[in-house]
């Protein structure tokens, strides 16, 4: 009730630091932060395959490939991982509430990825699926070691799947940029995010801010609820149909980057635009704090500390506010 939570990623490169300020300010549904700055290994498709079962991968040309053999990125981005983990188990070792886990999800890493031989994993749906299956195994592990640092939280996972739409409209460019490479039917997908999912064996929200966010199929996959870019919401049926099936809303609220000559917005504004999207919807208020969570529109790495921790206390404020209606 009255919740707030990140999306994921603030500025900086330490991680102590960046933990310290989401225990303190999102004390409710903290998240594990993710630090891009530090480099390869802890941007978004890195860190995610660095938890990937038999299917290493490295770095070519500045882009994440299946490799033949696990090297020195791998170790960096499994590196990075762990001490980000013992780092959460220091500063939160009594921590009895649910924390947000962050990776991404089998369609964006599959569009993402690229195979030995060149070209994206997506142009084999045999790769994808094998794809899909190694993340299932790879984050029930992580969701096992998260589990064995915090042993009285609660785990709640995030699935970032930023080329979702594209993939499904088959609108994903090849490396040429001539062509796009075939749409993936909406049953495959349905399919390959229910096994991670499942797999995963914890609750799962979807995160997703682009604007023809495929709220039916994430919710039909098995996910919890869904992460949205509040700005990015032009069609409320369908948001509604996903709400009144018992979706939850993670609602991005507050923008990334502040509009010229302007600091964050108040938790109040924050608040008032949560409230007024919800009653545009037509739900009840009494239900808005059950069923809503607030965070930032998206990450906010390209943030300064100071605007990122000023949008993480608005939203938490912002959080307690929807709770008291």
């Amino acid at each position: 009730m009255g919740a707030a939570t990140g999306i994921g990623s603030l500025p900086g490169t330490d991680i102590a630091e960046a933990q310290r300020i989401v225990l303190g300010e999102l004390a409710a549904l903290p998240h594990l932060p993710e630090l891009p700055a530090r480099g390869p290994g802890a941007d978004l498709i890195g860190r995610t395959a660095g938890l990937l079962v038999e299917l290493p991968v490295e770095l070519y040309a500045a882009r994440w490939r299946v490799a033949p053999r696990p090297g020195k990125d791998l170790r960096r981005a499994r590196d990075l991982m762990e001490r980000d983990l013992d780092q959460l188990a220091e500063q939160a070792e009594e921590y009895a509430g649910t924390i947000k886990i962050q990776a991404g999800g089998p369609l964006t890493l599959a569009a993402s990825l690229e195979l030995p031989i060149g070209g994206r994993m997506l142009r084999d749906p045999g790769a994808v699926r094998d794809l899909a299956g190694s993340l299932a195994e790879g984050l029930r592990g992580h969701v096992e070691a998260v589990i064995r640092r915090l042993p009285r939280a609660s785990v709640l996972l995030q699935l970032d799947e930023p080329s979702l739409p594209t993939v499904l409209a088959g609108r994903v460019p090849t490396e040429s940029g001539l062509g796009t490479y075939r749409a993936v039917e909406s049953e495959t997908a349905r399919a390959l995010l229910h096994g991670v999912i499942e797999a995963a064996g914890v609750p799962t929200v979807v995160h997703c801010c682009a604007s023809d966010v495929p709220l039916e199929l994430i919710r039909s996959a098995g996910a919890v609820g869904v992460a949205l870019d509040l700005s990015r919401v032009t069609e409320l049926d369908p948001l509604g149909e996903a709400l009144d099936a018992g979706l939850g809303l993670l609602a991005g609220a507050v923008p990334t980057s502040p509009p010229p000559a302007a600091g964050a917005p108040t938790s109040a504004q924050v608040a008032d635009r949560v409230r007024g999207l919800w009653d545009r919807l037509g739900f009840p208020r009494a239900q808005l704090a059950e069923q809503v969570v607030v965070t930032p529109a998206c990450g906010l790495a390209g943030a300064t500390p100071a605007y990122a921790r000023a949008v993480l206390a608005a939203c938490r404020d912002a959080g307690r506010r929807l709770a008291e209606v």
